[in-house]
């Protein structure tokens, strides 16, 4: 599947995509695999990779910016990176954490959100060479929750069910809106 184009805000030479917010059905679809690098798919990359690299942002996934494919970047901790089909492959559930998770494409709303301790996912760049992506804490939150998002899962799915009902509530109200 071909990278689809999308109105774009250039900045210099970046191009920030625009964000696509909870109510958008792309949010809520599984994103295709890559099957092809072609010049959408590396624009692509490099548009999540301006895109991330803003402050206050962790992780972004393809779908979030209305792109269904499997690809996301990451800025934690000075650490800027991009992997395309990521899959999970090891999770450390015997400790986990239980923080504040918030979501760009859920804006305004910070919930605990339990995630594992570590994660592990493997996929691969844009030469088709294998990437190993994992981490502890922050990283790890960031592996898992963008894999959410690539499988059509937001971070409210996660939550307890009185913290569900919470947020949507707050979504209904019209709480999770973006800044402008």
């Amino acid at each position: 599947m071909k990278a689809p184009r999308a109105l774009r805000r250039q900045r210099g030479k970046m191009a920030i995509r625009e964000l696509r917010y909870v109510g958008d059905p792309v949010l809520r679809t599984p994103c295709d695999p890559i099957t092809e690098i072609t010049d959408g798919v590396r624009s692509l990359v490099q548009d999540l990779l301006d895109s991330v690299n803003l402050e206050g942002r962790a992780g972004l996934a393809a779908n979030q910016i209305g792109v269904g494919l499997r690809a996301f970047s990451w800025n934690v901790e000075g650490d800027i990176g991009y992997v395309l089909n990521p899959k999970i492959v090891a999770l450390d559930e015997e400790y986990v954490q239980d923080g504040d998770e918030g979501c760009l494409s859920v804006p305004g709303l910070w919930y605990p959100t339990v995630r594992a301790w570590y994660a592990k996912c493997v996929g691969t760049d844009l030469d088709g060479k294998e990437v190993v992506v994992e981490g502890e804490e922050l990283m790890a939150r960031c592996i898992q929750h963008e894999v959410d998002h690539l499988d059509g899962f937001l971070y409210i799915d996660r939550l307890s069910k009185p913290l569900r009902k919470k947020a949507q509530i707050a979504i209904r109200k019209g709480l999770a809106i973006p800044a402008e």
